[in-house]
C-alpha cells in the first residue's frame, strides 16, 4: 500500500494547498521528510475513504 500511495502524496504536497501546508507544518516541527511523506499518505487514505462513504467526488476549493 505504502508503494501505491508514495507518488500521489508526493503530488499531493507539490499541487494542493490543505496538503502543502500539513507537509510544511510537520518539516518545521522537526519532522523527518518521510514521516511527514507518510502522514499525507494516511490522510489520502483518510480523504478517500470519506469520499467512498459519503458517495461524492473530489472537488477542490478555488478560495
Amino acid at each position: 500500500m505504502r508503494d501505491a500511495l508514495y507518488m500521489p502524496a508526493l503530488v499531493a504536497v507539490k499541487h494542493n494547498p490543505d496538503m502543502c501546508k500539513k507537509y510544511q507544518r510537520m518539516i518545521k516541527q522537526g519532522k523527518p521528510q518521510k514521516v511527514a511523506l507518510t502522514a499525507i499518505m494516511r490522510k489520502l487514505i483518510e480523504l478517500a475513504n470519506t469520499l467512498v462513504k459519503a458517495d461524492r467526488e473530489w472537488v477542490q476549493n478555488h478560495a
